[in-house]
């Protein structure tokens, strides 16, 4: 039984020098695979666990699971070769793209399809019901660098006419169940998160639905990419691929939510760039 390690990476830690060449050899013993930290960490943790032995199965590797104080420090870590293979967000992939050398290869399907939607919710008590009602009041996202709790319901809420900071307060919370948490408990008037995150902290008790609503969702956008470091040897990139495109682990899917892993590549981002400059957003500097 091989030997393997969970890691929770800080921000801001540092590595040594020969750490650093290491995490960067093109073949290495240990595969370093980090997860997004868009849920709490020891249970994105524990949920992998399958996927952990299912790879160090299929690669006869080690594998090092990691989950990264927030999204900037899982760029980060990329970007200095610290870590292999990564589940990103689209944006916050799109934003390791724009820094590192890496390269998407898998993204999950579900209900046959590989894209996914944001949902808006409001807390029940506020007397929001509409988009327009959010004037003057508080909106919760996730993290800066999430796209389903950032970027898609920023998105929406100005194509609806409201824009950050001139008609609502803009506060980032960090993670996708703390948005909901901080719905349903009336620190902020609405929220914009995953819909499968929500469905599941509302289906897991994290939350009480009823004190919800969702005031809608958004369009079907690219799903979540696993993503790894281009400099890796060719046929070890090409059996992760093949890992994940392959994979029919009831277990390991079932704790995605997915029915199995399609292939992809950049150009299917490009939708999330777009996205970016009618916001605006410099990824450079993000």
């Amino acid at each position: 039984m091989k030997l393997f390690h969970t890691v929770v990476l800080a921000a801001g830690l540092t590595f040594g020098a020969a750490q650093a060449a290491t995490a960067a050899d093109a073949n290495p013993d240990t595969l370093k695979v980090a997860l997004l930290p868009d849920e709490n960490a020891s249970e994105l943790i524990k949920r992998n666990e399958p996927l952990k032995n299912y790879l160090e199965a299929k690669l006869d590797k080690q594998v090092e699971l990691i989950v990264t104080t927030d999204y900037s420090s899982m760029i980060e870590a990329m970007r200095f070769g610290r870590i292999d293979l990564a589940y990103f967000g689209p944006l916050s992939y799109v934003l390791a793209k724009s820094k590192s050398e890496i390269e998407p290869f898998a993204a999950m399907v579900i209900d046959g399809k590989a894209t996914y939607r944001s949902v808006i919710i409001a807390n029940v008590e506020s007397g929001v019901e509409t988009y327009a009602d959010l004037k003057g009041r508080k909106m919760a996202y996730g993290d800066r660098a999430s796209t389903s709790s950032h970027l898609i319901p920023k998105t929406v809420l100005e194509t609806a006419g409201l824009s950050e900071d001139e008609d609502y307060e803009q506060h980032f919370v960090g993670t996708h169940d703390a948005v909901a948490v901080n719905v349903a408990n009336g620190n902020a008037d609405a929220g914009g998160l995953s819909e499968v995150i929500f469905n599941h902290v509302s289906e897991s008790g994290l939350i009480d639905p009823s004190k919800v609503r969702v005031l809608g969702y958004s369009g079907e956008f690219p799903q979540y990419p696993w993503a790894m470091r281009s400099n890796l040897d060719a046929d070890l990139k090409d059996r992760i691929a093949g890992a994940f495109i392959s994979l029919d682990d009831k277990e390991v899917l079932g704790n995605f939510k997915a029915e199995g892993f399609a292939p992809i590549k950049d150009a299917d981002y490009d939708v999330i760039r777009e996205m970016g400059k009618l916001l605006k957003l410099d990824f450079a500097t993000m």
